[in-house]
């Protein structure tokens, strides 16, 4: 059940399909910040950051960092030609405002309501809730990428979430290294499987109740 660097990848290309022209996103760190690896180049998409950027390009080549422009991790990035700066209170403003069509974060726990875990990782320090909570709530479309299971090969899609919430009933759609799996409000419906698994597999690690999608597709 390991995480191969391409299975991280599989995960981000499989979620930049859910980006379409003219969008603004926003990606939270690990797998997500992958995602714009798998877009068409020169896409017209705006990524946007809490900490005061819309329209961050790629990872800027190595020396040629720019040291006051970085995204919310902290990582070095490039801006795209109509990108523009504003302080922090603007970024959440967008956030709050809806005007984030999609955002893209990782994830400890979800359950069949769609509520998300994803903020405090037990026994580890963390500096608070930060940006999820909003991007959780108020974003247009929620996707979370993240393990099928945990390091333990518990299941990470879950009835109910054990760890405190990020947001609830908030998650539109979950991408894992074994399926694509949507949040509706009848539960959750299993709509895409990774090859080598089957559904049979997906059911057998998910901690909720599944509706199986009559045409289930395979993602070689």
């Amino acid at each position: 059940m390991g995480m191969g660097v391409d299975v991280r990848n599989r995960i981000a290309k499989r979620a930049a399909k859910e980006i379409s022209e003219g969008m603004i996103v926003n990606l939270g760190i690990g797998i997500p910040s992958l995602v714009p690896n798998h877009l068409p180049p020169n896409s017209k998409v705006m990524f946007h950051a809490e900490n005061g950027i819309l329209g961050m390009g790629e990872s800027p080549k190595r020396g040629n960092e720019n040291p006051t422009l970085c995204n919310a991790a902290g990582f070095p990035v490039t801006i795209v030609p109509g990108a523009s700066f504003f302080d922090s209170a603007i970024a959440f403003g967008m956030i709050r405002a809806g005007f984030l069509d999609v955002t893209i974060l990782g994830g400890l726990e979800v359950s069949e309501k769609g509520d998300l875990a994803n903020w405090i990782v037990p026994g580890k320090r963390v500096p608070g809730i930060g940006g999820a909570m909003e991007l959780a709530k108020k974003a247009q479309k929620v996707i979370v990428l993240m393990n099928h299971c945990n390091k333990k090969g518990e299941p990470k899609i879950v009835k109910e979430c054990t760890l405190p919430l990020t947001a609830k009933a908030c998650v539109n759609m979950i991408i894992t290294d074994m399926a694509v799996i949507e949040v509706t409000g009848g539960g959750l419906l299993l709509k895409e499987v990774m090859a080598p698994f089957t559904t049979d597999d997906v059911v057998k690690y998910t901690d909720a109740p599944l509706e199986i999608a009559n045409n289930v597709e395979v993602i070689m």
